[in-house]
Parts: C-alpha cells; structure tokens; sequence
C-alpha cells in the first residue's frame, strides 16, 4: 500500500496540476449552481481534501461536478423561491440538504452499498449524463450573450400583476400553519399586507417570479428570443474567444489546461483594457466561515421535502465517483475500495456543506490529469485541495475580477464534453427487442430517451427514478420471456436432456416432463401456468426437473402451487427430481411438500426417478 510520502514529488506535481485545471471549473460551477463563485472553490477546497485523505482511491481528484452542480442547481433554485427568493433566507436549507446527501453517502458506504452502485443501468446514466450535457448547454446561453431575466425590466413588469397573488396566498399559507381554520380576520389581514407592500418589495417579488419562470431548459427557451434580442456583443465576444481558446489552445498542447490559459488571456484582456464587462459574484477573502445557521436555522419542515433529492445527490456523487476510480484503476493497476471511497466522498461532502461550498464527486479528468502527472497516493489529492486554499487566501480580491461571460464559456464547453456522444452513437445499431403494433424499438434506447427528455425537460430526480422503474421492468419481462421459452412443457421425444435417453418411447403419451430453467419469479410465472393447461388426457404422471431452477419468489412459488394443485385435480401423478435447497425450504413452508408432492415422489436425479417411472407407469396408449 502507497502511504501519504513515498512518492512526494509526483504528488505534489500531480496535485498542482490537477488543481490548476480544477480552479476555473470550480469557479464556474458555483457560479452556475446560484450560490457564487465562492460556493464552488469552498467546495473543491473541502471534497478534495478530505476525500483524498479518507476515500479509497488514492489518485482520485474529487470536487465540484457537472452532474452534481446541475443537481444542486435545482435544489437551490427550488429553496429560493420557496423563501421569497432570498438566498439568506434560504441557504440554511440549502446546506442541510448537502449536509444530508453527504451523510447519506457516509452511510452507504458503511453498509458497504458500494459494490451495488454497478448495477446501474447504462441507458440511465447515459441519458442523465447527456440531459446534463443539454441543461449545462441550454442554460449558460443566457450568461455568454449577456441576457439576465432578473434584469430585464420588460420581462419583470410582466410579472407584477402575479406578486398580489402570490403575497396573498403566501400569508394564508402561513395563516393555515398556524391555525388548522382560517377566519374572516385572516383574509383582512391579507388584504392588509398587500396594501403595507412597498415599491421595492414588489419589485423584488417580480424579480424572484422572473428569475423563477426562466430557470431551467423550459424556461431558459422562453426566453431565449428576449435574449437575443438583447445581446451584450461584449459578453458574447468574451465567452466566444474563451471557448476559441479552449479547444484552440489544445491543439498546440495538452500539457497546460486550456481552459486556465483560456481563463487568464480573456480575464487579462478584458480587466487590462478596462473593458465594461459583468464580473462574477465578489468571492470572500480570508478563511471560510463555518456555518452554523445550519443547526440555529434548522427545521425538519423545510428539508423534508428535499429528502430524495439528498438521496439523488447522494447515489450521483457514488456513481460519478466510484466509475471515475474504475477509471484510476485502469490507468494505476490498482484497485479501488469502493466502500471506503464512498466513506471519504461523503465526509467530504458533509465537511463543505459546513462551510457553504456545494457538494461533489471524483472528477474523471482531474484524476487523469493527476495520475499523467505523476500522482500515485492520496497526498495528490490533498494537494490539489490546499492549493486551492491558497488561491483562496491570496488571490480572492483578483479572481472576483473574472468576468462572468468567461465562466459561461468554460460551462458551455464542459456541457458539450459531458453529452455521452458513445451512447448516442450506438442508438442505430442496438437491438430492437421491443413491438408495439407494427414498430420495433430498442428497449434500451427508449430507457435513454426517457430519461433523457424527463431529465431536461422536468426533473432530474423523477426522470432517474422512472429510468429505474422502467429499466428494472423492461428487463424483468426480458428475463421472464426468455424463461417462458425455456421452460415449456415438452413430450418426452423432443429435445430431452442427455440424462433422459433411456426414457421408453411406449410411454411417451402417458409421462410428460416438465424442464425449468433459470428463475421462477413474479416475470415467468404466466408461461408456467400454463402448464395444466397444456397437459392432455392421456398424460397419468407429469415429471418436474428443478435441477436448473436457479431461485423461486414468492410469486413463483404460489404459481407452483396452483399448477400442482390442477394437476393433482385431474389424478395426475406429479414427480419432482434435483429440487434445489431454497426452492424446497419455500415449498415445505407452505406444505406443497408433502400434501401435494408426497416425499417419495422427490428424488434426488432423473435415474432414480425413471427406474420408479419403469416401475409403475403402465402403457396404455
């Protein structure tokens, strides 16, 4: 095992290195998150520190992410306007539900959840992955040509007459919370704080409703033609040479990010020639402060409804983290924790949840970057985040000079990076395993599509969610028709087992056997009732071979029972060989064994079971 110091001078390049490359990333995704610039280095600063010191892979670079910001986005856009869109008010909620995903994290890897995070489906995490890509790319349009709806007083106007409405049911609201019946007095009191409701609140009312209205894919295309028409030439100009840059600088070099070269020129030139650009947030100097609004300000009420987002924030920081340490893997030869790793991602989400920086996850091309530079233990890691610090308390007062259009572009050209172009491109050549009506399609293209369009179109949380539901049904029916076909009933002349050659053909009309392979559960059980049905009059004994019956559900195994019981009505006998310990526990639980199928009628092996067959099986047919 690598400790912290046997290889100090690739750590520390590597951790340099992956820094530099994380520094305008994590300024860009605070700022894209709602929170500030700061947000985003506080928490590149937390996540990779001390993720690297307690996580399980020791080249893994972790911070701020697209998927995680693009997440986050929504919750803190949610938990503003819930408090009158004031990010004070607000950010005690916000952090706790950081704080939470963060321990939900730490509490996945203790019950070692780890090792199930693989079984992720594919299309899922493509089409969330491609909707980021979408989100990412939709949303920082506004910003690169300079279009911000909260500033745009045409548009707020349209949005005064709504604020009365909004106030008013907002004190009914609150009125209701405090008294189970509202009264006469109550509604007064409403028209009253309407009327006490000043200029500049009204105003900033508007403003929240706006900001609310053009947020998100839906929202950022409707008011994409006001922003259009509206271009700031200058902020667009600064986003597009900052984009030039960044794919222009990479054909000269890889070995000086392109996007910090990007980052520097587009900054210098704008602040040196004093150009009247927008600059991002101020970002605070001196040392985070810690924040404890979130335990004064707490309340159950406000996080509750957030809980599945936590959730959701929580298995995307897994997955995001523990497939870039696969990534690590292949390029170290090394092997992951995967149950440590989610251990250290969730301390170090909670740690910068505690100081107001947004959560994240392993950073695949920050690990990359680390590793190609030399970094080989968890001190590259560490590094990275303590460079990160210093910049903070050396150069916050010149990073809040950047302009915010440079930010825009650097997200623009992440958002197209993240888009899983690999997923996209196999959609022609994937199977079509599905039919409605007359169309054929592939099952795993619609789990993508779905996802895809729900994610970016709706929710990100319900759309993985349904992509879940969807994918684990679709592959249940999957696996329940490939067991029906493998399991039909057939006479005992076609396709036998090896074992069953010295069956006697005169008894081919009066012994069926039954083959079940694989799983009998709640998605094959429809093929196997039929099996009754399909036995005809001259059958007087019915062989069940169980030696490739794999697992029984519940649902399987009352299907067992209605079989046998139809056989057992129409005088059949029914005969059991190779029964597999957990199939026979559920049987004799609910007394298939012995009332239905006596003991003598199991054994162990189809010989055993044939020479009874020769026995007292009599030819009549």
């Amino acid at each position: 095992m690598n400790t912290f110091f046997s290889n100090i001078k690739g750590d520390v390049f590597g951790g340099i290195t992956a820094g530099i490359v994380a520094l305008p990333l994590a300024l860009a995704f605070g700022v894209s998150s709602g929170l500030g610039p700061s947000a985003g280095l506080y928490g590149a600063i937390f996540i990779s520190f001390f993720a690297a010191i307690f996580g399980g892979t020791n080249t893994q670079i972790s911070g701020p992410t697209a998927p995680m910001t693009a997440v986050s986005m929504v919750v803190i856009a949610s938990i503003i306007t819930n408090n009158n869109g004031s990010i004070e008010q607000a950010l005690p909620a916000i952090l706790s539900v950081f704080l939470l995903a963060g321990f939900l994290q730490i509490g996945f890897g203790v019950i070692g959840f780890g090792k199930y995070i693989r079984y992720i489906p594919y299309p899922v995490v493509s089409g969330f992955m491609t909707a980021i890509g979408v989100i990412i790319l939709v949303t920082q349009i506004l910003p690169a040509v300079g279009y911000y709806p909260k500033e745009d007083s045409k548009f707020v106007n349209n949005f005064e007459p709504k604020v009365e409405e909004v106030v008013f049911n907002r004190y009914l609201n609150n009125a209701n919370d405090k008294s189970d019946i509202l009264d006469i007095s109550d509604y007064k009191n409403g028209v009253l704080e309407l009327e006490n409701l000043s200029k500049n609140m009204l105003s900033e009312e508007a403003k929240t409703l706006a900001a609310k209205e053009a947020s998100g894919v839906i929202g950022a295309i409707k008011v994409m033609p006001l922003a259009l028409n509206n271009i700031n030439w200058l902020e667009l100009l600064l986003a597009f040479f900052t984009i030039l840059i960044i794919y222009g600088f990479k054909k000269i070099t890889t070995k000086v990010p392109s996007t910090l070269v990007a980052l520097i020129v587009v900054s210098a030139i704008a602040i040196g020639f004093g150009l009247d650009y927008r600059p991002i947030p101020e970002i605070p100097s001196g040392l985070p402060e810690f924040k404890t609004e979130i335990f004064t300000g707490f309340s159950l009420g406000n996080i509750t409804p957030y809980f599945f987002t936590a959730l959701t924030l929580a298995l995307l920081g897994a997955i995001d983290s523990l497939l870039t340490s696969v990534v690590a893997d292949n390029m170290t030869k090394t092997k992951h924790k995967p149950n440590k790793e989610l251990l250290g991602q969730g301390i170090g989400n909670s740690v910068a949840a505690l100081f107001g920086g947004i959560p994240g996850a392993g950073a695949t091309i920050r690990t990359v970057i680390n590793i190609k530079s030399g970094g080989k233990t968890k001190l590259s890691g560490m590094v990275s985040g303590v460079l990160l610090f210093i910049v903070l308390l050396a150069l916050a007062p010149l990073a809040s000079k950047i302009p915010a259009a440079v930010l825009a572009g650097i997200l623009i050209t992440v958002g197209i990076g993240v888009i899983d172009y690999k997923g996209l491109k196999a959609i022609p050549t994937l199977p079509k395993d599905i039919k409605i009506g007359l169309i054929k399609f592939s099952s795993e293209v619609l789990i993508m599509l779905v996802v895809l369009i729900l994610s970016s179109l709706w929710d990100l949380v319900y759309a993985v969610g349904i992509g879940l539901v969807l994918a684990s049904l679709l592959f249940m029916k999957k696996i329940g028709d490939i067991t029906a076909n493998q399991s039909l009933l057939e006479p005992i002349d076609e396709t036998p087992w090896k074992d069953e050659a010295n069956m006697p053909l005169n008894l081919k009309e009066e012994v069926f056997i039954k083959h079940i392979e694989g799983p009998l559960f709640f998605g094959s059980t429809a093929g196997f009732q039929l099996l009754a049905k399909q036995i005809p009059n001259t059958a007087k004994t019915v062989v069940i071979r169980m030696e490739k019956l794999t697992y029984m559900d519940q649902s399987g195994l009352y299907a067992m029972e209605d079989v046998l019981f139809e056989l057992k009505k129409q005088n059949i006998d029914i005969l059991m060989t190779g029964i597999l310990k957990q199939s026979k526990l559920l049987m004799e639980r609910i007394d298939i064994i012995p009332d239905l199928v006596p003991k003598e009628f199991i054994f162990n092996d189809f010989e055993n079971c044939l020479l009874w067959i020769k026995e007292h099986v009599k030819n009549k047919y």
